[in-house]
């Protein structure tokens, strides 16, 4: 009969590197088309669009790396004794949440501003070395959530022989959990930003200075959320779980912070990405515009913040 700790321990690993693969090699392979169409259009820049395409792929590739890395040393590093094996396969099975889930999210939604950053070296093949230093900005930033979830699984990884109850390995459980729904919905956010960033650089490379200042002031508002998951999960490694009841009240947080940053991440995503294309049509207008994007996104992360309140009362609750 198959031991469910280990079922559990070695199911979460293989779920982990699987998810990250996954999302990886989708995202490469429409990178890959995008540089044939770029390349098809505009030949004589195809040297500057190969060298685009690499870099964009192997910004892509941090995910499977990461992925990788985490289960290497999870897997070799976990002490799985008869008497622990089931808290320790529990605390760690948010490790494809943090790792997994938002490494499929972030490599696809990559491909995203790739993707038009590729189309726009074939408009602007005289413009190529701004448009990949724009491309390589923005994709950077929506690489972070996978750094934060690293740094989480790690932290749970050295708490992992303090574990004396099930309460304690469901409120490990949660803060990974907590952390990778909460990611999903801004990174998805940050991808269709990015693609109208890089997409509107091609349209008028006189914007260029504008679009950069405006990606780097709308990417930290919509990572905004990404922040606030980080910062209960961060809570929650240091709380306490006295009874059953609140570990649910973690378990809970999780799922409130994922689906209030769902939306919020994805709708201020498409707010920016709208005022980024038209700062590309319309340049002289570029302040109000962007006056009117933050203010809008401002508002919409207000539900993200009543996420954040609902999770730190349900985590400080007296129970």
């Amino acid at each position: 009969m198959i031991d469910t700790a280990f079922l559990l321990h070695y199911g979460s690993l293989a779920f982990t590197v699987t998810l990250s693969g996954l999302g990886v090699s989708i995202g490469q392979g429409r990178i890959s088309v995008a540089a044939l169409q770029a390349a098809f259009i505009q030949p004589r820049a195809q040297q500057q669009i190969s060298k685009l395409s690499l870099l964009a792929m192997a910004l892509t590739e941090t995910a499977a790396v990461l992925g990788l890395v985490i289960v290497i040393l999870l897997f070799f590093n976990t002490p799985l004794s008869p008497e622990k094996s089931l808290l320790i396969s529990v605390a760690q099975a948010g490790t494809p949440f943090a790792i997994g889930l938002t490494g499929v999210a972030i490599s696809i939604i990559s491909a995203l501003p790739a993707r038009e950053a590729l189309l726009s070296v074939a408009r602007q093949p005289f413009f190529g070395d701004k448009i990949s230093n724009l491309m390589l900005i923005t994709m950077s930033i929506i690489q972070s959530p996978l750094i934060f979830g690293v740094i989480l699984v790690m932290l749970i990884h050295l708490q992992i022989n303090d574990i004396t109850s099930i309460n304690d390995s469901l409120r490990y459980f949660s803060a990974t959990m907590c952390l990778g729904l909460g990611s999903v919905g801004p990174a998805l956010g940050q991808g269709i930003f990015a693609k109208s960033a890089c997409s509107s650089v091609g349209i008028d490379r006189n914007a260029y200075r504008s679009i950069l200042t405006f990606s780097l002031l709308s990417q930290s508002i919509i990572e905004t959320p990404i922040i606030f998951s980080l910062l209960a999960s961060f809570i929650m490694l240091t709380a306490s779980t006295p009874s059953d009841l609140k570990a649910v009240g973690y378990i809970m947080t999780g799922i409130s912070m994922g689906l209030c940053n769902l939306m919020s991440g994805i709708s201020s995503g498409k707010v920016s990405a709208a005022a980024c294309k038209q700062i590309g049509l319309n340049h002289a207008n570029t302040a109000s515009i962007s006056r009117t994007s933050l203010l809008a996104q401002g508002l919409i992360d207000t539900f993200a913040i009543y996420g954040l309140i609902v999770g730190i009362l349900l985590i400080f609750s007296p129970v």
